[in-house]
């Protein structure tokens, strides 16, 4: 797991809101992988399958917490927070990510990773040509979003 750490925490991050929320959801993919890996049948790479396994776990979560959405408390402040020109552009880019619809997050997460399109559809379950399709659609939609 130490070697694929970033890759799930990539994931994790792209289908949150703040620190908590992405430690949590790391938590719940490491426990997935746990349960998981017995049944792992190494028909694909390890990497592609941990992918599989952190997006299923993410837009799971993100569904539960749709049907039933808590409101968390907080300080609003944090001392910790980065107020850099690349730190506030990665943070539109995450905000408006995070306006997608959860397949088309899983899909372009997994295109900034600069995996293939031939690996993203192994992945998310469709075909290569469906990903280029889905891309161009979410590229511009994302260009059409207001600035965040």
């Amino acid at each position: 797991m130490a070697e694929h750490k970033s890759t799930i925490y990539t994931v994790c991050y792209m289908f949150s809101k703040d620190v908590d929320e992405v430690n949590d959801l790391f938590q719940e993919v490491l426990v997935n992988l746990w349960k998981g890996f017995e049944g792992f049948q190494h028909r694909s790479d390890i990497k592609s399958w941990i992918y599989r396994v952190s997006l299923n776990t993410c837009i799971s979560l993100e569904r539960k917490k749709r049907r039933s959405p808590v409101e968390r408390l907080t300080m609003d402040i944090n001392l910790f927070e980065d107020k850099d020109e690349d730190t506030r552009q990665v943070d539109r880019l995450h905000q408006r990510i995070s306006k997608l619809q959860p397949f088309d997050r899983a899909i372009v997460l997994l295109w900034l990773e600069n995996l293939s399109y031939e690996e993203i559809g192994l992945i998310v379950g469709i075909s290569a040509k469906n990903v280029s399709v889905r891309l161009y659609r979410i590229k511009e939609q994302l260009k059409n979003m207001s600035n965040v």
